[in-house]
């Protein structure tokens, strides 16, 4: 399938300055696509938009990988009510090596060149860069900006003079990366497309030449319509010191019937062929939820690699599938004691319920065993007795307790 044809199909087609499409079936494209270092780690929605930078990698275009060092010393200031906090040097360092670290995982084994536009701006002189780039930049188009707007409206917060020239930065890093690497194009987010668009015209302005933006859609939960990427605790991170594997691979195993077929071919390497039979075996059978358990498998194994995906993978059928406990490694287990409530060996099963928040008294406890409501290790327990063995413990579906 060509380029062209795979955006298509897969969804990534939105605003762009390019045409005709097709022209990214042909030679090779030098491009860009950045990330600013706000925090350590990106989010899914940055992955979504990394699932389409290695489609044109794939394709045999050439990928230039931004981190931000200097406009994440601004902020960007696009979507924003209020004036951002300004993070310190400290803060963004540790912020650039997170994300390059994350980079190297989620491009692992293909050819890119990592670049970061501190190093062109450290040196640079605020003269010369208002002679050369302000003067090449129509106060009336950055004035047009909604978000720009917003904050100086009557309602507005107010915009510092920093945060409303964030886009002559990002557009001189086009620039550059024009005139270093023959970079013609740049991949973004739909958020970026007006700070892309800077870019465009001053390489026109000042090179002459013809450059392009192509952006990523906005990606909306079907079921809820509002955009794709929070979970009930927030955010989901590709760290998982910030949203743990387990987690993460819940998230996408959760994921509603109406949005599964769209997200793996936005968030997946799978063929056409193999989404086909996924979804149409999500249509004849739903319980069984085959196109989840490989969106899920497929984007953990991505992000956190094959071992910890088999890890979680395994727990999930402890917990949800009526695999035996003792099937679980000590490693398995540990991701486990992360995840659930756990007491120690030699517990009571009535001080294990009521310690963990399963029961809010002993008698209610007592009533939950007598009642058959609780089992250990899968097997059904009817009377009080202290727990030797590491072991799971289980009321109903969704609540449970480790024996470690």
């Amino acid at each position: 399938m060509k380029l062209s044809e795979e955006l298509a199909w897969r969804g990534f087609v939105n605003q762009t300055t390019i045409k005709d499409l097709s022209i990214l079936d042909g030679q090779p494209i030098s491009f860009y696509f950045g990330v600013d270092p706000s925090a350590d780690s990106m989010q899914i929605g940055n992955l979504a938009a990394a699932m389409m930078v290695r489609h044109f990698i794939n394709a045999g275009h050439k990928a230039y990988l931004l981190v931000g060092g200097a406009t994440g010393i601004i902020g960007d200031p696009d979507g924003k009510t209020n004036e951002r906090n300004l993070k310190t040097l400290d803060e963004i360092a540790k912020n650039k090596a997170g994300i390059t670290a994350q980079y190297k995982t989620v491009f692992a084994g293909k050819d890119f060149t990592l670049v970061d536009n501190y190093d062109w701006f450290k040196d640079i002189n605020y003269v010369d860069f208002l002679r050369e780039v302000g003067k090449n930049v129509p106060l009336s188009q950055m004035l047009s900006r909604d978000f720009v707007q917003a904050r100086i409206g009557a309602d507005g917060s107010g915009i510092s003079y920093a945060e409303f020239s964030y886009s002559l930065i990002q557009g001189y890093d086009f620039l550059h990366l024009n005139r270093e690497y023959g970079v013609s194009l740049q991949l973004c987010g739909a958020d970026q497309w007006g700070n892309s668009i800077t870019g465009v015209d001053l390489i026109r302005r000042l090179e002459g030449k013809e450059a392009h933006v192509y952006s990523l859609p906005l990606i909306v939960n079907k079921a809820t319509g509002v955009k794709f990427g929070k979970s009930e605790g927030g955010a989901v991170w590709l760290d998982a010191n910030k949203t743990s594997v387990y987690s993460f691979y819940q998230f996408w195993l959760n994921v509603d019937d109406a949005s599964v077929v769209d997200l793996l071919k936005l968030y997946t390497l799978l063929p056409k062929d193999v989404i086909d039979t996924l979804e149409a075996e999500a249509r004849s059978n739903p319980g069984a939820r085959a196109a989840q358990k490989a969106l899920a498998h497929e984007v953990t194994t991505l992000v956190h690699g094959a071992d910890r995906t088999a890890s979680v993978e395994r727990v999930t059928s402890v917990l949800f599938g009526g695999e035996a406990f003792d099937s679980l490694s000590d490693g398995d287990i540990e991701v486990l004691a992360a995840e659930i409530p756990t007491v120690n060996i030699g517990t009571s099963l009535i001080d294990a319920l009521v310690t963990t928040g399963i029961a809010s008294s002993n008698g209610e406890a007592k009533r939950l065993i007598e009642s058959g409501a609780i089992s250990i290790a899968g097997e059904k327990i009817s009377t009080d007795q202290t727990i030797e063995t590491r072991s799971l413990v289980k009321k109903g579906k969704n609540s449970f307790v480790l024996i470690k």
